[in-house]
Formats: structure tokens, sequence, C-alpha cells
């Protein structure tokens, strides 16, 4: 499921319970289905994506045709509990692995919307009122743990198929539900197909096909949606949405400075093309014409009233006086400090 249609859908289950909502959640998409909920609790979920409890209980030859055709068009499977066609218990673990499976069928498609709607119809509950957010996250999980293997297939777009010709010879050592997958996989059937053939849970069948893939048993045949020359059918509804162009990262600092250079001796220049300090180039280091440091520095024997002079005139500006005339060479007076 798309990150914003499962945003959508957690959103509606979450109100409905806040609300203790009585109706019919309606999910649009691929399958889509509906999640019948009561006093804010899920009781049941109708879904094309997954068999039901009826297909279950048919496909897997625990209950006869004739059997489920017997029963009252109502509550038929209460009625086979009451007729001893089927355990309580067997129908209690069955029924909330088809609605596990039925959530989970939802989650792993596409969901263009969700609108609630009231009951038009009585519904068998599958459940006694199962927490939504639970059943969703439970299918969130699922998905996930799908996701991770390394041939993991889509439930209802992936269509698999044998990989060798002599099925009889592939299917040898292969326990009965891997038989039935290999003998099934057609090339038209995708996992979900399988599913409803053998009366199994999609998820577990979705499993199964998936490593089957990885060991080589299968192959990918197809995918649901695709043209017949391999270009994919995409609807306009679900196109993706082009990104913008990614921002290039910023050069290392060797890279930057690769291609210019600072003054002879002095490198490369810093990263982000700050130009180096020139030694001289603000006229106050150095040696002056007359050889004296331009630059004064506190030696250990200066007084700590010349210091103190020193930090007053660093710290405001010199007068500008008028320069006096040359008249003859300069001359220095040294003058000797006293004991």
């Amino acid at each position: 499921m798309q990150r914003a249609g499962h945003g959508v859908l957690h959103l509606a289950l979450a109100q409905c319970r806040a609300a203790r909502t009585t109706a019919a959640l309606r999910v649009e998409g691929r399958p889509g289905g509906t999640f019948h909920l009561r006093r804010g609790g899920v009781v049941a979920v109708e879904t094309s994506g997954a068999p039901g409890v009826e297909a279950l209980l048919l496909r897997s030859g625990r209950v006869r045709a004739d059997e489920w055709a017997g029963a009252a068009s109502g509550m038929p499977a209460a009625e086979l509990v009451a007729r001893g066609v089927v355990g309580a218990a067997e129908l209690r673990v069955l029924s909330a692995m088809a609605l596990q499976d039925a959530v989970f069928a939802v989650v792993a498609g596409e969901t263009a919307g969700c609108a609630a709607a009231s009951e038009a119809a009585a519904v068998e509950p599958t459940a006694a009122g199962e927490d939504p957010l639970r059943l969703l996250d439970g299918a969130v999980r699922r998905l996930a743990a799908l996701a991770a293997l390394p041939h993991a297939v889509r439930p209802d777009r992936e269509r698999v198929a044998a990989t060798g010709p002599d099925l009889a010879a592939a299917a040898e050592g292969l326990p009965p539900h891997r038989r039935e997958i290999l003998f099934l996989a057609d090339g038209r059937r995708t996992a979900r197909d399988i599913a409803f053939v053998v009366g199994r849970g999609v998820y577990p069948v979705t499993v199964e096909v998936s490593r089957m893939l990885g060991e080589g048993l299968l192959r990918r045949a197809g995918r649901d949606g695709e043209r017949p020359g391999g270009v994919p059918l995409v609807r306009a509804g679900l196109a993706p949405v082009p990104r913008r162009p990614p921002i290039p990262p910023p050069p290392s600092p060797a890279a930057a400075g690769a291609g210019r250079r600072g003054p002879a001796g002095c490198g490369p220049e810093p990263y982000g093309g700050l130009p180096r300090r020139v030694p001289g180039a603000s006229g106050i280091t150095g040696d002056r014409a007359d050889g004296r440091p331009a630059t004064k520095t506190l030696d250990a024997d200066d007084t700590a009233a010349s210091r103190k002079g020193l930090l007053r005139t660093r710290g405001r500006t010199p007068a500008v006086r008028p320069a006096r005339p040359a008249t003859g060479p300069a001359h220095h007076v040294h003058v000797q400090r006293g004991s």
C-alpha cells in the first residue's frame, strides 16, 4: 500500500473507533473492501483480495458444498456448528484467520479513498469486535515481513510459473502445500488466485510463493495490468508523482580546492572559496623599511604599566597627525631604562 493510502485508511478507522461507529466503511481501490463495524469494533471484513470463511471451508474440504447449501442463508456457519459439521473452536480460529487475511489483502493493495455508509443488509460477524487499529498494525507488520524477503511478490499482481517442464520430478520431496502451489503455478495465476484454489490464506501462500521463487522452483511470468509488449499499464489515478531533481551534496574540502590554488607555498584555498590570508597584505606585519618590527610583542621583563598602555591603545583608533617634512636622515635615540 502507498503511504498516502495507508494514512487515509488509518485515519478513517481511528475516527470510527473514537466515535464508536456502527457502519460499513467502504475502501475504494484495488482490491478494496468493506470493514463492518459495530460500536467502533470490526466484526467482519469483505474483500475480493482474500478468501472468506465460506471459501476456506469449502475449498479446503472441511465442509462439502451440499452441507453449506443445506444450511440456512442467514447464519450458515453458526448452523453448521449446531449440526456438528464443524467444531466451534475450529470455526473461531478460521474466522480470525480470515479476518486478518482480509485486512492484509486490503493493505497490500492500493487505496484511493474511504467512505462510511449505513449497513444495507445484515452480515454474519466473524469476530466479536476487534480493535481496527490493532488489525491494521498487524497487517502492516505482515506486509513489511513479506517485503523483506529477497524475492517478494505482490499477492494480486505478479503471475508465477514453474521453472522446469518436468513437474513430477520437481515435486519430489516437497511437502503437500508446496506441491499444490507448484502444480497450480501455470503462468496465469497470481498468489491470490492460488490461495483461492487451495483454500488457504493469501498471506501464507504469498510468502511460500516468494520463497519458492528464491529457491528456483518458480519464476515470474508477468504482471497483471501490463501490455502485451511488456510496457506497464499505469492508470491516471495511480500514476506516480514526478520528483524534483535531487540537490547535489556539497563538495569535499579536497575537491573544492583542487582546481584553485592560493599564493605560492600556501596550498589550496579553504573550503567554500574563501581567500586565504596573505602575510603582509594589511601592511602591518613584517618589518619596516628601517629594519624594526612593525608589531610589538610583550616581553617578560615589560612592566605592567606598559602592558596596560598597549591594551588601551589597541582598543582606540589612533589620531591622525600631519606628517612632518623630512629634513634629513632619521636619527635613532636609544633610551636606557632605569633600574
